[in-house]
């Protein structure tokens, strides 16, 4: 393969990269809605809402998701593993977000499958085969963090630096903001994402995890019926 994988920070920030195709630049998850309802509309509310976002919804479930597989997967705790994957997805109130954010979790686990046949991917391949989980972003981004021998810390931040990135370009799209802009507004966040990890770091991933985004879930729900639309979310 010409490098090795352990520990290896550049193998890992190739999935953090904001041109992966995942699908993830097809997707606002709800911020369509809120900039044509003009609740969203310049740089410091778009700020405003990331944040939001990370503290009240990306690390208090998503980056559970990514410490689950590192807390389970160990001890082959398959079965707690693959219910915290069900249990998010379910509790997603917009059906655009469900598929959204499966669909990611396939397109990113096709890839981390071709680009790494090397690592282990059972019995995770197992498990979607049989719709025992649904195989969700962050759980397939926390597997694949764990085999590459991302430190959790890492993998969980990680996983809200993409989600953040994936914001912003929505925002670029969207709104009237340049590059630049985005390039600042993202230097600005970091804080803010490392924040919303240790916030959350100690939580159980079965019993501790929750979200208190009610405009965004809103937001997102009410995506499907705009007139027009760019996204897909």
């Amino acid at each position: 393969m010409g490098i090795t994988l352990g520990k290896n920070w550049l193998a890992y920030s190739q999935f953090l990269d904001s041109a992966l195709p995942i699908g993830g630049f097809s997707h606002s998850f709800g911020l369509e809605t809120l900039v044509q309802s003009g609740r969203v509309e310049t740089q410091e509310e778009l700020r405003k809402y990331i944040e939001t976002m990370l503290f009240g919804s990306w690390a208090p479930v998503d980056a559970l998701a990514v410490k689950a597989v590192y807390a389970y997967a160990p001890d082959a705790r398959w079965e707690e593993l693959w219910r915290v994957d069900r249990l998010q997805h379910v509790q997603r109130q917009a059906a655009e977000t469900r598929d959204g954010v499966a669909k990611m979790g396939r397109r990113l686990l096709q890839l981390g499958r071709a680009a790494y046949p090397v690592l282990a991917w059972e019995p995770l391949g197992t498990a979607l085969a049989e719709q025992r989980c649904i195989g969700t972003h962050p759980l397939i981004h926390g597997w694949l963090s764990r085999e590459l021998e991302v430190p959790l810390d890492m993998a969980a931040e990680g996983f809200l630096y993409a989600c953040t990135v994936t914001c912003i370009n929505s925002g670029l799209r969207l709104m009237s903001l340049g590059q630049t802009e985005g390039q600042r507004l993202l230097a600005g966040l970091l804080p803010a994402i490392q924040a919303a990890w240790r916030e959350c770091a100690a939580l159980d991933p079965l019993e501790d995890g929750y979200a208190c985004t009610p405009s965004a879930e809103i937001a997102m729900m009410r995506h499907e019926g705009l007139y027009s639309r760019l996204f897909m979310s």
